[in-house]
C-alpha cells in the first residue's frame, strides 16, 4: 500500500530559482518568493519515501503522480486525496492492475438514491449504477469522457489507450466527533468486493492517507525544509533531495526501534529519533525511544500561541518602500 500527496516549500528569490519555480500569481512582482512543489510517494507501512518529484507550483498533482506509476506493481493499492480522483488516473492504474482509493472529487456527481440508477453525467463522465451494496454504497460504471475532456497533463495517444468504461465503487461515511460538525466523506475506489473490503475497512484505509500529511510535517517542520537556502534551481532540488535522504535515515532508525520495542513503526517519535541521531556517537547502542500514544479523535485548534509576530508583511516591492520609508514604518535618513 502506498500514499501519494503533494506539498510545497519556499526558496530564495534569485533569477535562476524564479525561472524554474515561479512565485504564486496572486503576489505582486518583487514581493513573493519562489515556491517549489513536491509530489511524494510514501510506503504506508514504514513511512519511507519511495520517490519524490519536484515541479513548479501550478503543475497539476496528477502530472507528477503518473510519473510515479512505474514504481507500482500489480496488486498494489494507491491512496490519495481528491486531487488524484479522476477517470484518467483510475484508468491508468487499472491498466497496471493497481487498485486506487481516493476521496471523491468535489465536482463529481454522486447519487445514492434508489431511483438514481438512471445514467448521470458531470464533467464529461457518464455513469450508471450496476449494483447496490448497502446504504450509501454501490458499484457504478463510469464511461470515458469525450476527447475534448482529455486532461491537459495527458497525451492524446495515452488517452486513447484508456478503457472505455470502468467499474468504480462509490461509498460515503460520516465522521462524528463531539463538539465538531459531522463531516461526510465520499470515496471512489476500484476495491469492489464488499466481503473482502467492507465499508469500515475502506474508511480505515482512507484514514491512513493522513499519514502523508504527518510525513510532510516531519520534513518541513522537524527537519526544517519549509524554507530551503540554495541560490540556484539545481541546488534547491539537491537540497530537498538531501532532506528526503535524512528523512529516510530517521525512519530506518524508527523501524529498528519499533522492532525492538514491539510497537507499530508510526508510534515511535520522529523528533526523539532525530535528537538521538544528533547526539549519538559511533557504535552507540540504540536506546528505547519515546512511543507516542494513540489519541483517537484528538482535536487541536490551528492557532498560534506566540502573539509577538508583529513584523510587517511585504505588499509592495522593496525599492518602492525605500522611496518613502516613513509611509512603510521606516525612519527617513
Amino acid at each position: 500500500m502506498y500514499l501519494v500527496d503533494a506539498s510545497s516549500t519556499i526558496a530564495p528569490d534569485t533569477p535562476d530559482v524564479r525561472r524554474k519555480f515561479p512565485q504564486p500569481t496572486g503576489q505582486k512582482p518583487g514581493c513573493g518568493l519562489p515556491v517549489p512543489k513536491l509530489v511524494g510517494l510514501f510506503d504506508a507501512c514504514s513511512g519511507l519515501i519511495v520517490r519524490v518529484l519536484f515541479f513548479s507550483l501550478y503543475t497539476h498533482d496528477l502530472r507528477g503522480a503518473i510519473r510515479l506509476h512505474p514504481l507500482l506493481g500489480a496488486g498494489d493499492l494507491l491512496v490519495g486525496d481528491r486531487a488524484f480522483c479522476s477517470y484518467a488516473h483510475l484508468g491508468l492504474l487499472w491498466m497496471r492492475k493497481v487498485a486506487g482509493l481516493f476521496r471523491m472529487h468535489q465536482r463529481r456527481e454522486v447519487d445514492f438514491r434508489r431511483r438514481g440508477s438512471r445514467p448521470g453525467k458531470l464533467g464529461g463522465v457518464r455513469w450508471r449504477r450496476i449494483r447496490r451494496l448497502g446504504r450509501r454504497d454501490h458499484v457504478v460504471e463510469w464511461s470515458k469522457p469525450a476527447d475534448h475532456h482529455r486532461p491537459a497533463w495527458m497525451s492524446q495517444h495515452a488517452y486513447a489507450e484508456l478503457p472505455p468504461t470502468l467499474l468504480v465503487r462509490e461509498l460515503r461515511y460520516s465522521i462524528v466527533r463531539r463538539g465538531q460538525r459531522t463531516r461526510q466523506v465520499t470515496i471512489a475506489t476500484t476495491l469492489l468486493d464488499p466481503l473482502l473490503y467492507p465499508r469500515e475497512k475502506i474508511a480505515e484505509l482512507y484514514g491512513l492517507r493522513w499519514r502523508a500529511e504527518t510525513h510532510f510535517a516531519e520534513l518541513k517542520t522537524v527537519l526544517k525544509m519549509r524554507r530551503v537556502k540554495c541560490q540556484t534551481a539545481e541546488g534547491v532540488q539537491k537540497e530537498m533531495a538531501v532532506y528526503c535522504l535524512v528523512y529516510n535515515l530517521v525512519h530506518m532508525i524508527m523501524l529498528e526501534a519499533a522492532r525492538r520495542q514491539k510497537v507499530p513503526a508510526d508510534r515511535i517519535s520522529f523528533l526523539d529519533t532525530v535528537r538521538w541521531l544528533l547526539s549519538a556517537v559511533p557504535g552507540e547502542q540504540l536506546p528505547n525511544l519515546i512511543v507516542n500514544p494513540r489519541r483517537e479523535g484528538r482535536h487541536e485548534p490551528r492557532v498560534m500561541k506566540d502573539l509577538q509576530d508583529t513584523h510587517m508583511k511585504m505588499t509592495v516591492p522593496r525599492r518602492q518602500m525605500k522611496r518613502n520609508p516613513a509611509r512603510w514604518g521606516g525612519r527617513p535618513k
